[in-house]
């Protein structure tokens, strides 16, 4: 099996086999089980897995004792790893090869990076590996092409580390940014403006009573309809001591606020609705025209529509409620990263019982505030869940969430100062994250390009690789004369044992 089937070589390279370059010199004894790694050591154990280094260990005693340079290939993943020092193989899955003697190792490495292994999942490979053919240029060019090769991707490696940085910086420059609105340091605050304008301003304390005034007003109003409805109208007002004002937060640990804002919480604030999800058994709940998020849709993100759909019948037969569009929904459960995300409903939607659905649309507050400032608190939010095996949040933990609450001009400015820093680190991510995957590409075509002969030049005057491949099928054979063991069938045998 060729692993380049499309590349026509050039005249002076050869086709080899693997056996040709390569000779398994894997140990049966000279390894470690995973569980007896260290974590720092006297020798790097290599194993197949996706790290350079698996682990350590101090005993010589397991130290490849074959030539090196080795190459370390995974079994299992398919993992390809060039080793230069003394090490130990790791026990599971590692086949170690050595290459021909005759050739450039590095170009034996690239080689084997560059081949077409198809997965089997996590089933062997060896197998696929040893079938390869594989391409072989004359020694000298090996030479070139390993220079080419690895000058290459130094600076690829260099560009493309410097776009992590990039993105790192960004991720760093949108939390400032987010930090610094809830704090009123990212625009002119209510009351400097009113104090250079000569102007009066409504602090966000007479907001806050407003909403909560409000609030009580909405309640009133429906529980008046739900004892008109039952045909009980009240003959006086005492029916309205039942309603509980909503809890503000404890400030006695929270910092201080610019002038004209205020400590709140989201309880005090909003109402807050837990969802549900009707019966998975009851077909005739679904698939029908009211849009339903589950929570792995929670994911910063504005939500513009659904994966999944109710019916009306499934709304009236389940405890989940059909939410306002700007109402802003909080994760609630999951130790991935589900738990304290949030998003923005663009659509009237119902929600699963893993989420909170706010209601910031009814307070008249920007949702996007809400949404930014639970954005840049994710860590935080994400603390405050409670359980030993998968630590959630549940309704009174969001209701008591503290958030800082600005005058409401304040607050529609810093959102649309949140916004334009957000386009432009939305189109920053965007381009270095279209860079990197160039680089992804590019490192891939210069592999391409070498083993079709293409990256550096031919020089007539090189040793034909055919001869080169005859002089190691030469040398081999000359070795099985002296009845000297082939050492790949030895521990070919002993690794299938």
């Amino acid at each position: 099996m060729s692993a380049y089937p499309s590349i026509s070589m050039p005249l002076h390279w050869a086709e080899a086999a693997f056996d040709d370059l390569f000779r398994n010199v894997t140990s049966s004894s000279r390894k470690l089980p995973a569980g007896s790694y260290l974590t720092s050591g006297t020798f790097p154990v290599i194993d197949q897995g996706e790290r350079y280094i698996g682990g350590f260990t101090n005993d010589a005693g397991l130290v490849h004792e074959g030539a090196l340079p080795a190459i370390v290939f995974g079994d299992h993943t398919r993992c390809i790893k060039y080793v230069s020092r003394p090490f130990v193989q790791g026990a599971d899955g590692v086949k170690v090869l050595c290459p021909s003697t005759s050739i450039n190792p590095r170009f034996c490495y690239w080689a084997l990076i560059q081949a077409d292994i198809p997965s089997k999942g996590y089933a062997r490979h060896f197998a696929i590996l040893r079938a390869l053919r594989l391409p072989l240029a004359p020694l000298r060019e090996q030479n070139r092409i390993v220079e080419a090769i690895e000058s290459c991707l130094t600076r690829l490696d260099d560009a493309m580390a410097t776009l992590e940085r990039v993105q790192r910086n960004l991720k760093r420059y949108r939390a400032s940014v987010l930090k610094a609105a809830v704090e009123g340091r990212l625009v002119p605050t209510e009351a400097e403006l009113a104090r250079a304008e000569g102007r009066e301003y409504e602090p966000a304390s007479v907001l806050l009573e407003r909403i909560r005034a409000e609030r009580r007003r909405r309640w009133e109003e429906a529980e008046l309809a739900k004892l008109k409805a039952k045909g009980k109208v009240p003959k006086n007002d005492t029916w309205k001591a039942k309603y509980v004002e909503p809890a503000g937060p404890d400030t006695s640990e929270l910092p201080e606020l610019p002038e004209g804002w205020c400590w709140s919480s989201l309880g005090e604030l909003f109402d807050i609705r837990v969802g549900a999800t009707p019966s998975r058994a009851k077909p005739e709940f679904w698939n029908g025209g009211i849009p339903w998020v589950s929570s792995s849709e929670v994911s910063f993100c504005r939500i513009t529509c659904t994966r999944e759909t109710i019916s009306e019948e499934g709304l009236r037969h389940s405890s989940t409620q059909l939410n306002p569009p700007g109402s802003v929904l909080l994760g609630m459960i999951g130790e991935g990263k589900t738990r304290g995300q949030a998003a923005i409903l663009n659509i009237p939607a119902c929600n699963n019982q893993n989420s909170a659905a706010i209601w910031v649309s009814t307070s008249g507050l920007p949702p996007e505030y809400v949404y930014y400032f639970l954005v840049g608190e994710y860590e935080v939010t994400r603390g405050r869940g409670s359980g030993n095996n998968q630590p959630a949040l549940n309704k009174s933990r969001v209701q008591a969430i503290p958030i800082p609450l600005p005058p409401l001009a304040e607050s529609h400015r810093i959102v649309r100062e949140i916004d334009r820093h957000e386009s432009v680190i939305n189109s920053l991510e965007e381009s270095s994250q279209l860079s990197h995957a160039r680089c992804i590409r590019l490192r891939q075509s210069i592999l391409k390009w070498a083993f079709e002969g293409r990256l550096v030049d031919q020089d007539p005057s090189d040793e034909p690789a055919q001869v080169l491949l005859e002089r190691i099928r030469a040398k081999s054979a000359a070795g099985n004369g002296r009845k000297q063991p082939r050492p790949r069938r030895v521990n070919t045998r002993t690794a299938n044992a």
